[in-house]
């Protein structure tokens, strides 16, 4: 098994996996749906073409810098100001910092790997009005997936690193595997992402803690069993 590691990082993400109508909400976390479809634009896939090999890929996310919940709310009226849309409500994830984590076949997570650098469509987190900071891909290894999401040092902020403590507990929601214990499913896996029919399926996953070490901690002598030093809060 090969993982291809991603740093998903911006001012703004949102990634939604039950928006409706007027409200637009977030997932505290990237969506499996939202990173396939990522993949997918690098690719050049269209939104009526389907997902093939993509659909077969494991993924999983770590929570390296959670950020904060940001509501937004938009409107329009017509250019004579006689009739308005409704109030839309929006919900973004600010200074959020994740890595994400897709198992697969080698030579296929290298073609993703390329497609990121050199993407034919534009790319973005969760929402076109969200884009990336710095390059995505962080390459491709030969490791299992709960082994890169564990060992890979941690990506958030420099300043929110100083501010916690020499070890943090991050938590990684991943796909459960058969014979594991689900902790909830989701609407979460991708079928297809045609306009006219889109659609998705119910995703298992498993939710867990690892501890990463902070080589930028200036609290040396905070408790180790303090539990907000231990959530890099």
């Amino acid at each position: 098994m090969s993982v291809l590691l991603l740093r998903l990082a911006g001012p703004l993400q949102s990634w939604g996996s039950s928006s409706r109508f007027a409200r637009r909400g977030t997932e505290i976390a990237p969506t499996k749906s939202g990173v396939i479809g990522m993949l997918a634009a690098a690719r050049g896939v269209r939104r009526s073409e389907p997902l093939t090999d993509l659909l077969g890929l494991e993924f999983g996310v770590r929570l390296d810098q959670p950020g904060q919940i940001l509501r937004d709310f938009q409107t329009a009226r017509s250019l004579d100001g006689r009739q308005s849309a409704p109030l839309t409500y929006r919900f973004y994830l600010s200074d959020a910092a994740f890595l994400g984590a897709v198992g697969g076949d080698r030579e296929l997570l290298d073609g993703l790997a390329e497609a990121l650098a050199r993407p034919r469509f534009p790319l973005y987190l969760g929402r076109r009005s969200c884009p990336p900071v710095g390059p995505i891909s962080l390459g491709v290894h030969d490791e299992a997936l709960d082994d890169a999401l564990r060992d890979w040092p941690w990506i958030a902020a420099e300043w929110h690193r100083r501010r916690a403590s020499r070890e943090v507990l991050l938590e990684v929601i991943r796909d459960a595997r058969p014979g594991e214990p689900v902790t909830e499913t989701v609407p979460d896996e991708p079928v297809s992402f045609d306009p006219a029919h889109r659609q998705h399926t119910w995703r298992s996953v498993l939710r867990q803690h690892v501890p990463v070490t902070n080589d930028l901690a200036e609290r040396a002598g905070v408790a180790e069993h303090d539990p907000l030093s231990l959530l890099g809060g």
